[in-house]
């Protein structure tokens, strides 16, 4: 991970953090009052900037997952659970049916 500015990186996800949710969303079970793990948000944002060409330690994206999850917490969209952990208040997440959403 030699040369890749981590502050850099937060700002790149910040800056437009709808992306990130999608992306979150689109690989991982990420709904409106759901749970949401710290070990999800990490691979989560690993694999985003691999999707990007951008090979991330698993240092790396532990301090980047950190700091993201203190923004969503910041921005009432990850209310904490634990350490590890937290709920996801994103009404822009909500299913419309109750259930198992890979049900159907």
């Amino acid at each position: 991970m030699s040369g890749i500015d981590i502050t850099k990186l937060y700002e790149q996800l910040i800056s437009d953090i709808n992306i990130l949710l999608g992306f979150l969303k689109a690989k991982f079970p990420m709904f409106h009052n759901s749970n949401f793990f710290m070990r999800d948000l990490q691979f989560g944002i690993k694999s985003f900037f691999e999707k990007k060409g951008i090979k991330l330690s698993y240092t790396g994206s532990e301090q980047l997952a950190k700091l993201v999850a203190e923004y969503l917490m910041k921005e009432e969209i990850f209310v904490k659970i634990n350490e590890q952990s937290w709920k996801v208040n994103y009404p822009e997440f909500e299913t419309s049916q109750p259930g198992d959403p890979f049900s159907y």
